[in-house]
């Protein structure tokens, strides 16, 4: 919210506001996609624990702004770009957590406590945010921002180790201890010298590695009719209808640009989402999972039109309480298609698949809110909210239509 303003407040340019959307999808589908492999090769806490110090560095270096003044835009863009592509690189291995520590009839009910915890970090973020902003600076904003993301990589810190889960080695292990050897000084230089060259090669192999688990966890995807159809449905419900990017060009018509009102947007999302994540059993003890996001899709995209509605007809709190709408019906199509993911995807190939879930399902909002800013740029903000929402709506029926796996996946006993 804190670069929403800020960019806002220097350009009052919706374009520029749609560059943030850009800034941040670009790393999160390269980082992200890369973090898939790396979760399902490397120790996923250790991923995630290096990941997340890279982003309190690079909130920190946002903060910095309190000592040396505003950033020019390309360099607030770039430090953003930084932040994003550490949080997109240990994703996939986060998103691993819950199938590892929980009891698999637990995995459901777990995904929507996480739901929970985020959407309560969302509503009250934004509101913390809007009134620091109110007393203080964007800056500020970052240092608290830096301040907790160094409390969350202790807390990655003190899980156990969680290595992916590898099939054993053929043969017995060799018994007893292992002969130690003293080489010759001329043979010590020879292995210093091969050295390099051999943890080169070592690299070269672990990259195509890598990539040819990628390729695994994008074919997956790609041949399973149901998760295809599960990720189609929610990039229709990001891609052509995310809103936050209109946020401060609303606020700007209807509460004339206050800061302090800024934040409500965000967390009237958030009211939604913790409503629909206290009432989230009603969602994981359902079998059908496929009918529930497809629902809770087509409830997304009636709730922004009705967000449009209003802010074409400046009703300033029938476009909050739609909000508020929309945040719950996000809340249950994320928590069941993440369900489906969890459950239907095997560990050894978690973090590939969860590396592509992932880069769907943020780096979607993000390139939606460069649509959104895009559009707001030709049209106006209340009409590219509009046509998003008619786009969505449109999009989810053809995905319903053509994908009917979706409908007919039902949760195993």
């Amino acid at each position: 919210m804190a670069v929403l303003f800020q960019v806002w407040e220097m350009t009052r340019n919706p374009f520029a506001v749609a560059a943030i959307g850009v800034a941040q999808a670009v790393p999160m589908i390269v980082f992200g996609l890369v973090g898939g492999p790396v979760a399902d090769v490397l120790d996923r806490r250790r991923v995630a624990l290096a990941a997340t110090a890279g982003q309190s560095l690079a909130a920190t270096a946002l903060a910095a702004q309190l000592v040396v003044g505003s950033y020019p835009l390309p360099l607030l863009l770039a430090v953003l770009s930084l932040q994003t592509a550490c949080s997109a690189l240990g994703a996939p291995a986060r998103r691993t957590f819950i199938v590892r520590l929980l009891p698999r009839v637990l995995v459901p009910a777990g995904i929507a406590l996480h739901m929970i915890s985020f959407q309560v970090a969302m509503m009250v973020g934004p509101a913390l945010g809007g009134l620091v902003l109110g007393v203080a600076s964007p800056a500020v904003c970052y240092l608290v921002n830096a301040v907790a993301l160094a409390l969350s990589a202790w807390t990655v810190w003190a899980l156990p180790a969680m290595p992916p889960e590898r099939s054993a080695p053929a043969g017995p292990a060799p018994s007893g201890p292992a002969p130690s050897v003293r080489p010759e000084p001329a043979a010590s230089a020879a292995v210093a010298t091969a050295y390099p060259r051999a943890r080169g090669a070592r690299l070269r192999r672990r990259m195509g590695t890598a990539l040819t688990l990628l390729a695994e966890g994008v074919a997956q995807v790609r041949r399973d009719p149901v998760l295809r159809g599960s990720f189609l449905l929610d990039l229709a419900a990001t891609l052509l209808a995310f809103p936050v990017a209109l946020f401060p060009m609303v606020n700007e018509t209807l509460f004339d640009g206050d800061p302090r009102t800024l934040g409500l947007f965000l967390t009237c999302v958030a009211i939604g989402g913790v409503t629909a994540g206290l009432g989230s059993g009603l969602v994981t003890r359902r079998r059908r999972l496929g009918v529930v996001q497809l629902l809770a899709v087509g409830v997304w995209g009636v709730a922004l039109l009705g967000f449009g509605l209003a802010s074409l007809t400046g009703l300033a709190w029938a476009a909050l309480a739609a909000l508020v709408v929309a945040g719950a019906a996000d809340t249950v199509s994320v928590t069941s298609r993440a369900a489906m993911v969890q459950l239907a995807t095997p560990d050894s190939h978690l973090g590939r698949v969860s590396a592509v879930e992932h880069v769907i399902g943020v780096a979607g909002p993000d390139v939606g809110n460069a649509r959104a800013g895009l559009v707001a740029g030709l049209t106006t903000p209340a009409w590219s909210a509009l046509l998003g929402s008619l786009a969505c709506l449109g999009a989810a029926a053809w995905v319903a239509l053509t994908h009917r796996q979706v409908a007919e996946f039902r949760v195993a006993d």
